[in-house]
């Protein structure tokens, strides 16, 4: 007897549906899976033959074909045992049940139970969006699967939990919708600005760096605290809409980082890779292409501390995902596209001593070498990033001082008035804020009062700005005058913007 079961595959970040279709017949017991499957799959034939006869069910001692269709879509990942193993028993009439209009997805362990499975939440959309009225995940994964309004999701502990309920026996409750849940939780942040002394420059940059979504450089002598600074980012971005919330939790599902606890990530990301990580591992790749360090960053921070270290090919291809918000990854088996909308933060230190320039202790590299040193960021990657900043080594006095600094809190709110401007300007289109503003949006938004305009025109001269970094200029006075309140560009906006070009960097 033939039995279909639908099942779903993900594709980049995107869901694909699979049919699961089973036959029995007779002839010597034999079990095959067909379908362009992986090993993980080829190893469901153990997985659901012990699960099945674990679950007080029988397993038919007769031929099995399984094929899962589309041919030609390369299956990966235990999730199609689940819908392999209700396909058996559909076929072999041990389940009587209309399922034409549900979706499995679940890897079974030998004793019937349900395990966590990578990439729900796409593939729950997905089925949503193709008309499906309810889908089956594993009880662990049923809080995220929730998150998707507009289906019914039923958790499933273990395989006879489901033969009973397609039985009428024990009707299994769908969970209830975790999204009003999650808008409540509180969201947890890191270090405290008010806990960093001195250092008042570097803490300005980083408030219109976060009120614009500006990428940031940080160079000073070791210990004068720009890790501590780029780590303390986080507690002043504004908070994550949902939309973008579950973009972000999207990404972290297909790349199996979604903590068991957390099913809607509100925390806006922080990577921070080493300076050995390879091209693939910064932005995604693999025989089967996963998202890499910058699409995992999305919406959020990545961190690169010494940042020169960084080898110069893993450097460069940081220039597109930078310019696009989108890194996309071509194999032999076709593209995938990730979201890559990130703020760049790097640290580095003047020189390799990192004493160039110090007030206090002399450097040791001769000019060449420092050159040298300071040419591993390539021009047009530095003509991405907006703010350049000298973090200098803090003295005693403010060490010691224990006089409290402005709360994190307090520039957070700052920062979110920022963003809410940026938000009624932008209504209605996909930008977010001032940093992904093209061309066309510099020109309708970014209005310059004459005297501010007299100023843009020297510095243009006497900074040889490009095309791009005159842009930019322009996008960071706007963030400026969104945090002053000002509708139109003041010569003190464009004077602020001006510091932040850089000026010990070659």
């Amino acid at each position: 007897m033939l039995a279909k079961v639908t099942s779903c595959a993900v594709v980049g970040l995107e869901g694909a549906l699979v049919g699961v279709e089973v036959d029995i017949s007779s002839g010597l017991p034999a079990f095959t899976i067909v379908g362009l499957p992986d090993t993980a799959v080829q190893e469901a034939r153990e997985r659901v033959r012990s699960a099945i006869r674990n679950s007080g069910c029988t397993f038919p001692s007769k031929r099995i074909t399984v094929n899962l269709a589309p041919a030609d879509l390369r299956k990966e990942g235990p999730a199609y045992d689940l819908p392999i193993a209700i396909g058996i028993l559909l076929s072999t009439e041990q389940v009587v049940a209309d399922v034409s209009n549900t979706l499995f997805l679940g890897e079974l362990s030998l004793d019937g139970s349900l395990r966590h499975t990578q990439g729900i939440l796409p593939m729950v959309a997905l089925a949503r969006d193709k008309g499906m009225s309810t889908v089956v995940v594993p009880a662990a994964d049923a809080r995220e699967a929730s998150l998707i309004e507009g289906i019914s999701i039923l958790p499933l502990e273990n395989l006879s939990q489901l033969v009973l309920h397609l039985h009428g026996e024990s009707v299994i409750a769908p969970v209830d919708p975790a999204m009003e849940e999650q808008e409540a939780a509180p969201v947890s942040h890191g270090i405290d600005l008010s806990h960093i002394k001195g250092q008042e420059h570097a803490k300005r940059a980083l408030e219109v760096a976060a009120a614009g979504g500006h990428n940031i450089l940080m160079s000073g002598p070791p210990g004068s605290g720009k890790t501590l600074l780029a780590r303390a980012l986080p507690a002043i971005l504004p908070a994550m809409t949902i939309d973008e919330a579950l973009d972000v939790t999207r990404i972290y599902s297909v790349s199996g980082l979604l903590p068991s606890d957390t099913p809607l990530i509100r925390q806006r990301p922080f990577r921070s890779p080493h300076y050995t990580i390879s091209n693939a591992g910064l932005v995604g790749g693999g025989h089967f292409p996963r998202p890499g360090e910058i699409s995992l960053s999305h919406r959020g921070v990545l961190f690169l501390d010494e940042f020169p270290e960084f080898g110069h090919t893993v450097l460069e291809v940081l220039r597109q995902p930078l310019e696009d918000k989108l890194v996309t990854i071509s194999r032999a088996q076709g593209s995938v596209t990730f979201p890559a909308n990130f703020m760049l933060v790097g640290a580095m230190n003047p020189c390799p001593c990192g004493y160039y320039g110090d007030s206090a202790k002399p450097c040791t590299c001769t000019p060449g070498t420092v050159a040298r040193y300071q040419k591993r960021i390539s021009g047009p990657l530095l003509d991405r990033i907006d703010i350049f900043i000298e973090v200098a080594r803090v003295e005693y006095e403010k060490l010691s001082d224990d006089t409290a600094g402005e709360s994190s809190e307090r520039v957070r709110e700052r920062v979110e008035r920022g963003r809410l401007v940026q938000r009624q300007r932008f209504n209605g289109s996909k930008l977010a804020c001032n940093a992904e503003m093209s061309v066309v949006e510099v020109k309708q938004f970014c209005k310059v009062e004459p005297a501010a305009q007299t100023l843009l025109r020297a510095a243009m001269k006497q900074l040889t700005l490009s095309a791009r970094g005159f842009h930019r200029i322009l996008k960071l006075s706007r963030t400026i005058a969104d945090l002053d309140g000002a509708d139109l560009i003041q010569v003190n906006h464009v004077a602020e913007a001006l510091q932040y070009r850089p000026r010990g960097l070659v």
